[in-house]
């Protein structure tokens, strides 16, 4: 019969509601829901469950073929990411977090620039740096305003 969806999935309903409950992530969870509708006998078709969605027909299909190739995990693990790698990694970024909570620490972007380049060899920009100091490691490099003397 077309149209007719043959998937076998293998945990119970019960066990796809509760991981459904428990799941933080959107994607995770609109995966999940779609099972869960499927085993429950609520939707029969990939069409019924797009439409329930707000998804693509092509896009829950696509969800199903990775639960048979892989099971649940192969449906709920992220994706690799794609695009450029960090800047600065690694040790790099250890350290400068380490010496970013140092007492002593940085007063300024440039300084924290000029150490890459002195002790890393990273000659990087200051937006790089600022981005990077501030955004992803939290750091904020406040000094005290300059009091007058009267």
């Amino acid at each position: 019969m077309p149209g007719k969806l043959h998937i076998d999935i293998a945990e119970s309903a019960e066990e796809l509601r509760s991981l459904l409950l428990s799941t933080s992530n959107a994607r995770v969870k609109e995966k999940l829901q779609a099972l869960y509708w499927l085993k429950s006998g609520h939707a029969s078709q990939a069409t019924q469950v797009a439409s329930l969605l707000g998804r693509t027909r092509v896009t829950v299909s696509r969800w199903l073929r990775d639960y048979r190739g892989g099971g649940l995990s192969a449906l709920t693990e992220p994706k690799p990411r794609s695009g450029r790698p960090p800047a600065i990694s690694g040790d790099a970024l250890a350290q400068l977090q380490q010496e970013l909570q140092n007492e002593r620490g940085f007063s300024s972007y440039v300084e924290v620039q000029t150490w890459l380049a002195d002790v890393w060899d990273l000659k990087l920009p200051y937006s790089t740096v600022h981005d990077t100091v501030r955004y992803r490691l939290g750091a904020k490099l406040k000094s005290s305003r300059p009091v007058d003397v009267k």
